[in-house]
């Protein structure tokens, strides 16, 4: 089952503190799994770093130039769980 985000809120540097659909909260420091290269380029920046924003139809946090970060990504880093591919795979067949 996905882990949708519901709010997001900035913190220091690349920091973002995430609130997920069934409660989970946490902070993901961006910057420690994402290569500011490519779409991710401006998120280099801090002001624009900070125009992140919740996409509900997504499930996940994005940013003004179409980039945007796996959910179940962002759920496995701040839980510790191990993301199942088998989630993923029924996802590519459905």
């Amino acid at each position: 089952m996905l882990k949708d985000v519901v709010d997001v809120r900035v913190m220091d540097d690349y920091q973002l503190h995430l609130w997920f659909e069934d409660g989970v909260q946490g902070i993901v420091d961006v910057a420690d799994f994402v290569a500011f290269t490519g779409v991710f380029a401006p998120l280099r920046a801090h002001d624009y770093f900070r125009t992140v924003h919740v996409d509900a139809e997504l499930g996940t946090v994005c940013w003004p130039n179409g980039a945007d970060l796996d959910p179940d990504v962002l759920y496995s880093l701040v839980t510790g769980e191990p993301i199942l591919m088998a989630e993923h795979e029924a996802l590519l067949v459905a």
